[in-house]
């Protein structure tokens, strides 16, 4: 694989910059080093080793049975294979949630293993992790909308925020977690003219998945833009290997979309 030698490291002023000047951020989950040479040689921007490896590597049903040992070794083997993308490591589920200090223990170990910075689930109730982990020097993005770790208690996937109380819910934990310190937002499965009206109001980059062209950027998990299905397609996922000639076009294509904000679409978007 041909190293792109024009490319220059993304650290988070990099981000912050590109959500101040409207260039839309790539995030692409990431969880070896070979991929992770791919990814940063196509230009994704932020390589997230997501909780979801516990489906698309280990094949559970659901991201709850992976353990921040797990998360540690993935977020390892793609520091490896990275040269200038930023990294972004997932909390798993009961990693940050028995007590702060153990959580405190559990970011600190993603950020040995290579991380750049930690995603966790939560509203309000993270607020205050997100605070004292700002003050020890560890970057947060914060992840509201669908959490994907408290399927058992939501009973499902479904779209978050689409009551007039739901939008003030995510209005009001978005706007806290910014002034606890958070240094990102993500959105899942929100909709589209709600996220993007949340994004306007904060000063930090959002990431939407399954929440509308716009957010400060967008992320999706590698096997699905290579078609890779375990189970049922999710609406906001699009196949990028249709077309493409090998992977490396597919991550490209997938960029380009990104970048140009032709990706998502309204059928991509709830």
């Amino acid at each position: 694989m041909e190293e792109n030698k024009t490319r220059k490291p993304v650290k988070l002023g990099t981000l912050r910059k590109m959500h101040q000047e409207g260039e839309p951020i790539v995030m692409l989950t990431c969880y070896d080093a070979t991929f992770a040479a791919l990814e940063d040689e196509a230009g994704v921007d932020i390589m997230l080793i997501g909780d979801s490896l516990g489906m698309t590597v280990q094949g559970h049903g659901t991201t709850i049975p992976v353990s921040i040992d797990d998360m540690a070794y993935h977020t390892a083997c793609v520091a490896c294979g990275n040269k200038n993308a930023f990294v972004l490591a997932d909390m798993n589920f009961g990693s940050y949630l028995v007590n702060e200090d153990e959580a405190v223990r559990n970011a600190v170990k993603l950020m040995k293993a290579g991380a750049n910075m930690v995603k966790f689930e939560g509203g309000l109730e993270v607020c205050p992790l997100v605070g004292r982990l700002k003050q020890i020097g560890i970057p947060v993005c914060a992840h509201i909308g669908f959490t994907p770790q408290s399927v058992n208690a939501i009973g499902g996937y479904y779209v978050q925020g689409k009551t007039a109380s739901g939008e003030e819910k995510l209005y009001q934990e978005a706007m806290a977690l910014q002034e606890a310190g958070a240094d990102m937002v993500l959105f899942e499965m929100v909709p589209a003219e709600i996220a993007s009206k949340i994004t306007k109001e904060l000063r930090i980059p959002t990431i939407g998945i399954g929440a509308g062209v716009g957010t400060s950027g967008q992320v999706l998990v590698l096997q699905d833009i290579l078609g890779i299905f375990p189970g049922r397609k999710p609406k906001f996922s699009k196949n990028f290997m249709e077309g493409a000639s090998s992977i490396q076009q597919a991550v490209a294509n997938y960029v380009q979309a990104v970048k140009s904000r032709q990706f998502p679409t309204d059928q991509h978007s709830f």
